[in-house]
């Protein structure tokens, strides 16, 4: 996947969160945005405790961790006082976002629409930079999610020390020789 800009949330509402939120409050942070609908069995069995695990493990780490209720059927059954209680319910923490409605009486909502998301459960990795990094429907493997995001807070990291300039100090040893020529052959390094 070419990294390409992150569309907009578009929303109607968002829970556990004093304000909106959108990709652009996240620059500078890694971002796994978890859609999903509470009556998915996929979603409540594997999706929301993988993105409740990533937010547990990440802590501290530049890393955010949003919902997005994506409701594309049953649209009665699933509004925000329900919503609510599911995620009291299932002590979700842990920003939540709820889809605007499609236009027009579209059943697709604007968020699931603009992503081209196929169902739910869909995570969804944003990069610091606000670049759509990966999408996976259905159930992601732990240890590959876990690998992308460790690469993605790995290349954040760099990019802020090349940012700072820190980064142009790398591979220098203190007496100024770069490090690949501080080892090599005929040279004593303790010298």
């Amino acid at each position: 996947m070419k990294p390409e800009a992150a569309p907009e949330w578009r929303t109607s509402a968002w829970l556990n969160t004093p304000e909106p939120l959108s990709v652009a409050h996240f620059r500078g942070r890694v971002v796994l945005l978890h859609a999903f609908q509470m009556l998915c069995p996929g979603c409540v069995a594997h999706g929301i405790p993988q993105a409740q695990r990533v937010a547990t493990l990440f802590e501290g780490a530049p890393l955010a961790v949003v919902g997005l209720h994506t409701v594309f059927e049953h649209h009665a059954a699933m509004g925000p006082e329900s919503l609510r209680a599911f995620l009291h319910e299932y002590r979700v923490g842990f920003p939540v976002g709820i889809d605007a409605p499609g236009p027009d009486g579209d059943p697709i909502p604007r968020t699931m629409r603009a992503y081209a998301m196929q169902g739910t459960p869909t995570a969804i990795l944003i990069d610091a930079q606000g670049r759509l990094r990966n999408q996976v429907f259905g159930q992601y493997d732990d240890l590959l999610l876990g690998a992308e995001i460790g690469a993605l807070l790995v290349e954040a990291g760099q990019q802020r020390l090349e940012a700072t300039g820190v980064a142009s100090a790398a591979g220098h040893c203190a007496d100024g020789r770069r490090e690949a020529d501080a080892g090599a052959p005929g040279q004593n390094p303790l010298s």
